[in-house]
């Protein structure tokens, strides 16, 4: 683990992209550290490499496997337990901002214009350490669960964090993808109960993914859903798998699902923009799509991809961390308590800052 903590600082010192993850239920990190400062975008879908993706526009970050020396390293669990944060301090202006964001999200959606509607925010944190690594062992760590990451590039600044939405899984013809939604606070000897707002946003994600992937696929099958955990937060989750018509759909089939209903809304191109035009700040990163391409690099496989949402996740600058934050808004939203889940959902990253 040495080597690739010292292997990282030195990347940032030089200002080389580099991707370092973990994958869910993995003890296994891989390092992909590019060896030159060039900016690749992804154009050509068979190559093979890490990809980082905003959530508006098509420049795709590229981390290519031919201009990068891979680190493969496992960790052995260290008991670490994350400190629960002191209680968020609320900003009066950013409360009342976004429970008006919310409050446009539900008119909208009465007047039948939406299905359903995203809305988020960001919010600032400082960090507690200087050493940039810690934070990132502190998440790999804490959430054993979740898509644990560190990005860098010159071009989108350092990310970090514990994603626990699959966007697509691919081998071969065979793709895996999930539909998530619905949030509450995970409650030890608790068995989560839903109600029908959340089991209505978990509906329209799975019914969107269904219908967007028939043009490309055939046997299609789902789970029932189900209350999956990730970290202090549990959603309801069901997954999808389906067999692509040819290998090469896999670009069409990824631009059609992202991005999905659990970042976005429905209908899709339509809730893109209100988003755009209504939460008053750019999203960057957060909620667009990152991870392996055409290449699992901790074994070698080929012909594997593995994507992931940007969710649960932050932009670091010096000693200030960007916390990117948002809940599903449907008809029965309501705006003060979809501000606490924004709140609740923060503790993902402060608890590892």
């Amino acid at each position: 683990m040495t080597d690739l903590l010292l292997k990282i600082q030195n990347q940032l010192q030089e200002q080389r992209p580099f991707a370092v993850y973990s994958k869910p239920g993995s003890a296994t990190v891989t390092g992909i550290f590019q060896t030159n400062i060039e900016e690749y975008y992804l154009t050509d879908f068979t190559q093979q490499g890490f990809v980082f993706a905003p959530f508006e526009g098509d420049k795709y970050l590229f981390i290519p496997m031919q201009e990068s020396d891979v680190i493969t390293v496992t960790i052995e669990a260290n008991g670490f337990a994350p400190a629960e944060p002191q209680p968020v301090a609320i900003n009066p202006e950013s409360k009342l901002g976004f429970e008006d964001l919310v409050t446009r999200c539900v008119n909208a959606i009465k007047k039948g214009e939406f299905g359903k509607l995203v809305a988020s925010r960001s919010e600032m944190a400082q960090l507690s350490v200087t050493d940039i690594t810690k934070v990132y062992q502190n998440l790999l760590y804490a959430y054993p669960n979740a898509f644990k990451y560190m990005f860098f590039h010159p071009a989108s600044g350092l990310w970090m964090g514990a994603t626990p939405e699959q966007l697509l899984k691919a081998q071969n013809h065979t793709i895996h993808t999930v539909a998530l939604a619905g949030t509450q606070l995970y409650k030890e000897d608790e068995e989560a109960v839903w109600e029908n707002k959340e089991k209505e946003e978990q509906q329209f994600v799975t019914d969107f993914i269904l219908n967007e992937l028939k043009d490309y696929t055939n046997q299609i099958t789902t789970t029932q859903p189900y209350t999956f955990r990730a970290g202090n937060i549990v959603h309801i989750k069901t997954d999808i798998s389906a067999e692509l018509k040819e290998a090469s759909l896999l670009k069409e089939v990824l631009q059609t699902l992202h991005p999905t209903p659990a970042v976005c809304g429905l209908p899709k191109t339509k809730a893109k923009q209100f988003i755009l035009d209504n939460e008053g700040y750019n999203r960057e990163y957060y909620s667009g799509f990152l991870g392996e391409l055409n290449r699992d690099f901790a074994t070698g496989k080929q012909a594997q991809t593995d994507l992931f949402v940007n969710l649960r996740c932050m932009k670091v600058n010096g000693n200030v961390a960007q916390l990117f934050i948002g809940c599903g808004i449907t008809k029965d939203s309501n705006p003060e308590k979809e501000f606490i889940e924004t709140v609740n959902k923060s503790m993902t990253m402060r608890r590892v800052l």
